[in-house]
């Protein structure tokens, strides 16, 4: 026979709602979320302006290393910006020459985004910057974390694109 959870310990889902009484900041995962996110955009900030480069264009170039050509819409979506936001963005990124936009063959109304060799060249500077802190940040985390880390995120992303039922 197993012993009962202690009374004084609530479940982690009752801690971690925000309805419940029992809520606790420090255990609420959006929270940690969003105190992880906020610490690495302002690691990532530092470590990129010493390469010239920040944080929105980082994303731009990691995504289009990936997805090259990709429309600013695509480009939008993969990284949850506005599209009005991501089209200053990239404006500001092709007048830097880190990237060019022309109309789609198929479908004029669409801007494809492509990564220029100085595009690329920054991309690989910012990758060194990233890394240092990915390496950082996860040093005692296994594999076997990581992998059930991004799991996790992956299907608290998929939950939250659809609305609540």
């Amino acid at each position: 026979m197993t012993d009962p959870a202690p009374l004084s310990k609530p479940a982690p889902r009752r801690r971690a709602d925000p309805a419940d009484p029992l809520f606790e900041l420090a255990h609420s995962p959006f929270y940690w979320l969003s105190r992880v996110s906020g610490r690495y955009v302002l690691d990532m900030g530092a470590a990129l302006r010493r390469v010239g480069m920040d944080v929105p264009r980082w994303r731009v170039l990691m995504i289009l290393h990936e997805h090259d050509p990709a429309s600013v819409s695509t480009i939008a979506d993969l990284a949850v910006i506005k599209l009005s936001t991501m089209t200053r963005i990239v404006q500001r990124m092709q007048a830097e020459g880190l990237v060019t936009c022309n109309p789609r063959a198929t479908d004029a109304r669409v801007t494809e985004v492509r990564l220029t060799p100085a595009g690329s060249h920054a991309m690989e500077q910012v990758r060194d910057q990233a890394s240092r802190i990915f390496r950082h940040a996860f040093h005692d985390v296994s594999d076997k974390e990581l992998t059930v880390f991004i799991g996790v995120l992956q299907r608290l992303f998929d939950n939250l694109e659809s609305p609540p039922g």
